[in-house]
């Protein structure tokens, strides 16, 4: 039974997992909700807080609610016609704009590795190992980031031995799971070598400057320069993220996230003819709605199309 336990725990990912149980907890403990739940009352906790939590936060709990009545063998409530039209109602009456972290722009991006790089070569010239440790790994973190996409559970996920390099070309990245590997056969993805700004130099330079040979590829790193043996948490790497850019001098810092490398590159590559078949093989989008959502417009006011055609001089007989 333990490795029939140790399997179906693995078909689930971490964090869904948490967050499934954290919305049980909620439904239970601080609602006060009772498990199995009849239909109506989950329409009843729906409604109680349609003005406290987003329609997004409502659907995850939706979710999980769900999975725990499946999982345990009753009929799922939540299917329940007015348990939708409820949900459809709160969406009608409570509107929300989303809100999308801000993208991390190529110029943004340099002035960022320039910074970095200026407290590379500080702590390389007055020997501080540690500062030269911490901001290689930064500098190798953000370049993977950005240029492969990678949101921080990725990133936190990166094995050693799970990456090839090959020298002039690029490096190979192999994830055993993704967001959207649901048969978890993982996924293989490639970064290039570059002139500048290259993600394959900074993730060799890291290796140099900590000796790690295997493992997770970032980790925490104390004031004595001990290296961590387990991967940087995903959620510890958002704050991190807006730390080096506030540092950096970048405005808004607090807006940023790790999704902020996945849209800026998404943006920079739509804004040098990328076409979307194309961004999204490289990215690994499933779906056209996906990958939209992280596109910025070159132009999304459209003022470059509509002053260009302003400047075109009206037809004869028309006033202006």
């Amino acid at each position: 039974m333990a490795d029939i336990d140790r399997y179906l725990q693995a078909a689930t990912r971490d964090h869904t997992r948490r967050s499934y149980q954290s919305a049980i907890r909620h439904f239970e403990q601080e609602w006060g909700g009772f498990l199995p739940a009849s239909a109506d009352s989950i329409a009843r906790y729906l409604a109680e807080h349609a003005q406290v939590l987003s329609i997004n936060t409502l659907r995850q709990r939706l979710a999980a609610i769900a999975q725990w009545h499946v999982a345990q063998g009753f009929p799922d409530p939540t299917r329940a016609p007015h348990v939708r039209k409820v949900l459809k109602g709160i969406q009608a009456l409570h509107p929300a704009q989303e809100r999308r972290a801000k993208p991390l722009q190529l110029a943004q991006l340099e002035q960022l590795v320039a910074s970095l790089d200026a407290q590379i070569a500080t702590a390389s010239s007055e020997g501080n190992a540690h500062q030269l440790q911490v901001h290689t790994r930064n500098k190798a973190l953000v370049l993977i980031g950005f240029w492969r996409g990678f949101r921080s559970d990725e990133l936190s996920r990166l094995q050693i031995e799970h990456i090839t390099v090959e020298p002039g070309r690029g490096m190979t990245i192999f994830l055993p799971r993704t967001k959207t590997d649901r048969n978890h056969v993982g996924t293989t993805h490639k970064a290039p070598t570059l002139s500048r700004l290259c993600p394959v130099a900074a993730y060799e330079a890291w290796l140099a400057a900590s000796g790690l040979t295997e493992g997770p590829v970032f980790r925490r790193i104390d004031r004595w320069s001990r290296i961590a043996t387990d991967g940087l948490q995903a959620s510890s790497i958002v704050p991190l993220l807006r730390a080096l850019l506030h540092r950096a001098g970048l405005p808004q810092s607090d807006r940023y996230s790790s999704h902020s490398l996945r849209r800026g590159f998404a943006t920079w590559a739509n804004s040098n003819q990328w076409d979307l078949k194309m961004l999204m093989e490289y990215v690994g989008w499933k779906d056209v709605r996906s990958a939209m959502r992280y596109i910025d417009a070159a132009d999304p006011f459209a003022q470059h199309r509509i002053e260009t055609a302003l400047s075109v001089a009206p037809p004869p007989g028309i006033a202006g």
